[in-house]
C-alpha cells in the first residue's frame, strides 16, 4: 500500500481564488500551461520526463488545459528548482500557468516528489507540495499531483487518482464470448485481471467506499450476483435471481445493493443488506422496473420502468413511495441505464430513438435533458468522482470491438481510454484515499 509523507511548501490562498470554471455546457477555451520535465538529479529511470508526460495527459484530458511545447521553454528544470522562475521567460509564451518540480531518491526504493504551481499572469505561486512514496507508485503520485493542480485552478475536486473497473472481451466470438473482470487506472494504465475468464462476467459496479465491486457472472448456467473485496480479492455469491441482466448498484454507505429481478414476466426492485442477506421489495411485479440507482444521499432512487407503455426514467423515495416520471422524449424514445451524478445535480442515461443511441443527462426533476454523445451503439454511462465527466461504452459498428470513451458535460471534449482488448461496462471509482502521515 502506497504511503505518503505530505509537506505543504506554500499556499498563497489570497493571491488566486481559483478559476471555478463551469463546464456543463457551451465551449470552454483551455488555458495554456507550461509543464517542465521534472528535475531528476539522481537519474531515476527517466522519471523526470515521464512524470511531466503523465501530468500533461491528465490535465489535457480535463479539457481545461493545453500544454505548451517544451521546445519553446527558456528555463531548464534544474534552473527552475535552484533559482525559481523568471516570468519574463514564460509570459511571451502566453502561458497562464507554470508547473515544475523535482524527483529524488530517498533510499529503500522510495522517492520524494515535489512540485510548484505558478500563475504566470500575476507571477505568484499558487501551490507547492511535496510527498514521498515507493518509486513503483510514481504514476499514482503524479495523478495525485494532477488532482491538486486541477483543484487549485478550478476550485473543484479532481478525478485522476481513481480506478476504472470494466469487462474485457477476451475473444470476439459472439456465439461463445469470453469476458473477464478487469481494473485499471483512469487513463488505461496498470490493467489487472480480477477474474480468470472462466466465467462470463457482466456490468461491474465499484462501491462508493472503493472497497468492493459487485458484478454478474454465469455459473452453472445461471446468472448470479457476486461481491468482491478489492483488497483481498475474496468473492462472495449473493444469490441467483431470475431475469437479471444488469448488476446491482451499491447504496451510498456501501452496505446494501439495489437490483431488480423477474417474476411471471414482470420485474420489481429490491434492496439487499450485504451483511445479513435480508431482502426488501420496493416495487410490485406489475410491469418491468429495472436499473435502479440510489441518489448520493440515499433518499431517492432513479430507475427505468415501462409502466407507461415504454421504458422511461422514474424517481421514487428510497422506500418505494412517491414515484414520479422524469423523462418525456418522443413517443418512440426509450431510456435505459440511469446513474445519479455524485454531485446530485444530474442523472446520466442511455437513450435509443430513431435507430440511434445517445448518452444524455437530465435533472432529477426531469428538466434540461441534453444529449452529449451518440453513435452506432453507446451505452453504460459512469460518472467521474467530481461529476464533470462521463465514461461510456462505444461500438462504431457491429464489426468493431467495443471501447471506453470519456466525455465532458459540454459534449465537446471526447477521448478514448486506451485498453489492450475490447472493453465495455466501465465503472468509475471515487477518488482513492492515500495514507497520510503527519510531519
Amino acid at each position: 500500500m502506497l504511503r505518503y509523507l505530505f509537506a505543504l511548501l506554500c499556499l498563497s490562498m489570497g493571491l488566486h481564488a481559483g478559476l471555478k470554471i463551469e463546464i456543463t455546457k457551451g465551449d470552454v477555451q483551455p488555458d495554456p500551461i507550461a509543464v517542465v520535465d521534472f528535475y531528476n538529479p539522481d537519474g531515476l529511470d527517466n522519471l523526470g520526463e515521464s512524470i511531466a508526460k503523465v501530468l500533461i495527459n491528465d490535465l489535457e484530458a480535463s479539457g481545461l488545459f493545453v500544454a505548451i511545447g517544451k521546445s519553446a521553454f527558456l528555463q531548464t528544470a534544474d534552473s527552475l528548482v535552484k533559482d525559481g522562475p523568471k516570468m519574463t521567460n514564460w509570459r511571451p509564451l502566453k502561458a497562464r500557468f507554470l508547473v515544475y518540480g523535482d524527483v529524488k531518491s530517498i533510499g529503500s526504493g522510495k522517492i520524494s516528489l515535489s512540485f510548484r504551481l505558478f500563475d504566470v499572469v500575476t507571477g505568484q505561486q499558487m501551490l507547492g507540495f511535496s510527498f514521498d512514496g515507493d518509486q513503483k507508485n510514481w504514476r499514482r503520485m503524479t495523478h495525485i499531483m494532477a488532482d491538486k493542480i486541477y483543484g487549485r485552478t478550478t476550485g473543484e475536486t479532481g478525478v485522476f487518482d481513481s480506478k476504472i473497473a470494466f469487462v474485457e472481451n477476451i475473444n470476439n466470438d459472439r456465439k461463445d464470448p469470453k469476458k473477464r473482470l478487469m481494473i485499471m487506472d483512469w487513463d488505461g494504465n496498470n490493467p489487472q485481471a480480477l477474474t480468470d475468464g472462466s466465467l462470463l462476467v457482466l456490468t461491474p459496479r465499484i462501491s462508493p467506499d472503493a472497497q468492493k465491486i459487485a458484478y454478474l457472472a454465469y455459473s452453472k448456467d445461471k446468472l448470479r450476483i457476486y461481491v468482491m473485496d478489492l483488497k483481498t480479492k475474496a468473492t462472495k455469491e449473493m444469490g441467483h435471481f431470475p431475469g437479471m441482466t444488469i448488476a446491482p448498484r451499491f447504496s451510498p454507505d456501501s452496505k446494501r445493493i439495489i437490483f431488480s429481478f423477474e417474476k411471471a414476466g414482470c420485474s420489481a426492485i429490491y434492496v439487499m443488506e450485504l451483511a445479513s442477506g435480508k431482502i426488501t421489495q420496493l416495487t410490485e411485479h406489475t410491469c418491468i422496473d429495472t436499473s435502479p440507482c440510489f441518489s448520493p444521499d440515499g433518499t431517492q432512487i432513479v430507475f427505468v420502468s415501462d409502466r407507461d407503455g415504454k421504458p422511461n426514467l422514474f424517481v421514487m423515495d428510497a422506500d418505494g413511495s412517491n414515484v414520479k416520471r422524469i423523462s418525456f422524449g418522443k413517443s418512440i424514445a426509450k431510456y435505459f441505464q440511469p446513474v445519479w451524478s455524485p454531485r446530485s445535480d444530474l442523472i446520466a442515461f442511455t437513450k435509443q430513438t430513431e435507430g440511434n443511441f445517445y448518452i444524455g443527462v437530465i435533472t432529477p426533476e426531469g428538466d434540461g435533458e441534453r444529449l452529449i454523445a451518440n453513435g452506432y451503439l453507446v451505452e453504460s454511462p459512469t460518472w467521474s468522482p467530481n461529476g464533470r465527466y462521463i465514461m461510456y461504452t462505444r461500438e462504431a459498428s457491429i464489426r468493431d470491438k467495443s471501447q471506453i470513451d470519456m466525455i465532458d458535460l459540454t459534449g465537446r471534449n471526447r477521448r478514448r481510454i486506451p485498453t489492450q482488448k475490447g472493453a465495455s461496462d466501465g465503472s468509475w471509482s471515487p477518488l482513492l484515499t492515500p495514507i497520510i502521515a503527519n510531519n
